[in-house]
């Protein structure tokens, strides 16, 4: 007879007991009564888990989710299980996908057991993805697996629900949470809306107290100027008066500083005069007379010298003045 298996089975056969051929999709003639032949998969498997567990808190739980595996040693895997199979038929002979399912299956339950029992049910239903994480790690860590030749290529948890009445008890607890916060955010928004109005009314109350205080202003300052106006006609004289004897005072003032410094400035020049006249009179009449003489002009020079001759001329026998003496005497031409 002639058997030919898939590219997707890993085909270990046998001839009297003895292992004579493996490899991935063999085909080959047979007698029946000498071969048989064992096949395993090569591809992802999936298989489906729902089971429930009891939290910390003593609330059950559902538990529902995926799980994909991969057979990596098929040496080891069919040493665990019999994968033997109908080479006329090609079916099992019993049932080794659904076993090792199965203690798949009772691996990833214990692990998620381990972990729930320590949780409360609030934790625990909203940490799927943390669960799912946290039991692939160990399944691809687990010597168990190992040793049959299996890996875990996924592993996530769809669903975590409670049962239905502590599902209705939730989400009552939710719906008055939710009603709850619903109040709580209405009252803050009237409470907002109270203090917001208190402050208008505040603003309002400042800038009524701001015009009050504006408008007494304005009418103090109205009164003094109707007071001003309404001053009798000598209480202006009054004031124009005292104001014209103010200026006088200051012009007085002003006079006064001014002979002030005038009869400074005289007595300091009589001092002047005085000083030079005692030094004058302790001095010799001829040397004044030289002192006189010093800036004199020609002019007068010779004027001087002839009223000296003139008062000695009952002295003087003969006298000849010509002009060239004169122009020579006194620096300039006589006219002819």
């Amino acid at each position: 007879m002639y058997v030919k298996f898939l590219p997707s089975q890993y085909i270990f056969r046998y001839r009297k007991g003895k292992l004579i051929h493996q490899g991935v999709g063999l085909s080959f003639f047979f007698f029946e009564q000498e071969t048989s032949a064992m096949a395993i998969p090569v591809t992802n498997q999936d298989t489906d888990f729902i089971f429930e567990e009891m939290t910390f808190d003593f609330q059950k739980i559902s538990i529902q989710g995926q799980m994909t595996y991969r057979i990596t040693d098929y040496a080891k895997i069919s040493g665990a299980f019999d994968f033997t199979m109908n080479l006329k038929t090609k079916q099992y002979y019993g049932n080794p996908m659904q076993k090792l399912a199965k203690r798949m299956t009772n691996i990833a339950e214990s692990f998620i057991k381990s972990k729930i029992s320590k949780m409360q049910m609030t934790q625990a239903i909203p940490s799927s993805l943390a669960l799912a994480s946290d039991v692939w790690e160990q399944m691809r860590n687990c010597p168990e697996l190992t040793a049959l030749g299996v890996s875990v290529t996924g592993f996530s948890i769809l669903k975590i629900s409670a049962n239905a009445e502590t599902s209705r008890a939730l989400e009552a607890r939710t719906r008055e949470q939710i009603l709850k916060q619903s109040d709580d955010a209405i009252y803050e928004r009237r409470n907002a809306s109270i203090e917001q109005e208190r402050h208008v009314k505040e603003n309002e109350l400042n800038t009524e107290i701001c015009l009050k205080e504006k408008q007494q202003r304005i009418q103090e300052t109205e009164n003094q100027l109707q007071k001003i106006r309404t001053l009798s006609e000598a209480e202006r004289e009054e004031l124009k008066i005292d104001a014209e004897i103010a200026i006088e005072k200051k012009r007085q003032e002003l006079a006064e500083l001014r002979f002030q410094n005038a009869k400074k400035a005289a007595d300091a020049e009589a001092y002047r005069i005085q000083a030079i006249m005692q030094a004058y009179s302790q001095l010799n009449a001829e040397v004044l007379i030289a002192l006189a003489t010093l800036n004199m002009n020609p002019e007068t020079l010779l004027a001087q010298a002839f009223e000296k001759l003139a008062g000695n001329s009952e002295k003087i026998g003969t006298l000849n003045i010509t002009p060239d003496f004169l122009q020579a005497i006194a620096g300039k031409r006589v006219s002819s």
